[in-house]
């Protein structure tokens, strides 16, 4: 790792890109590129610097991954997380494997087999939990068909969206559309 290039782990939304600037600010230094996950500064820090800054962080949530293999999960989880959340109408239409494959610039196998042994589970079913999440928004602000819901998010009709949003939330969309309870949760704990 270089040592101004910091990996950070809970960063899942444009607030907490916020959040880590700030952090990063309050103790000095200069952000010269931020996104989900990833910081980069203008200048290394001392062993202190990264003690202190690792405790700020984690005061707030958020941790700072030194082991290379949590690094590269909590990279697999920022680009799943950026595709399904933040880029409109995309993620339903790439292949997740090649996009990270290209974008992390490893073997797909060998992200599948680092995911699966430290998650407990597999890329693939952490891209539908994350779809269904995402689904579970859309559903709330009510301003899309389901019809249109399924076409955004990659499902091949409605019926797919509709057979996989019950198997992992137990009722179907419209009925969860209609009971409008806050049954979502949190990007970082899907």
């Amino acid at each position: 790792m270089e040592k101004n290039t910091f990996y950070i782990k809970n960063m899942v939304c444009n607030r907490c890109i916020e959040s880590v600037l700030n952090i990063f600010e309050s103790r000095g230094l200069t952000v010269l590129q931020i996104e989900l996950g990833k910081v980069v500064t203008n200048r290394e820090v001392t062993e202190e610097e990264l003690s202190e800054l690792g405790n700020q962080l984690r005061s707030t949530g958020f941790e700072l991954l030194q082991d290379k293999s949590h690094r590269i999960i909590s990279e697999i989880k920022a680009e799943i997380i950026k595709l399904i959340h933040y880029d409109k109408e995309i993620e339903g239409h790439v292949n997740i494997s090649e996009y990270l494959s290209g974008t992390l610039g490893y073997d797909y196998s060998y992200l599948s087999n680092l995911f699966s042994s430290v998650e407990g589970t597999t890329i693939e079913k952490y891209v539908i939990n994350q779809r269904i999440e995402r689904v579970k928004e859309l559903l709330v602000y009510d301003e899309m068909t389901l019809k249109e819901i399924a076409y955004q998010m990659g499902y091949s009709s409605v019926q797919h969206l509709s057979n996989q949003f019950k198997k992992i939330n137990g009722l179907s969309p419209s009925h969860f559309r209609k009971i409008k309870e806050k049954k979502r949760k949190p990007i970082d704990q899907v």
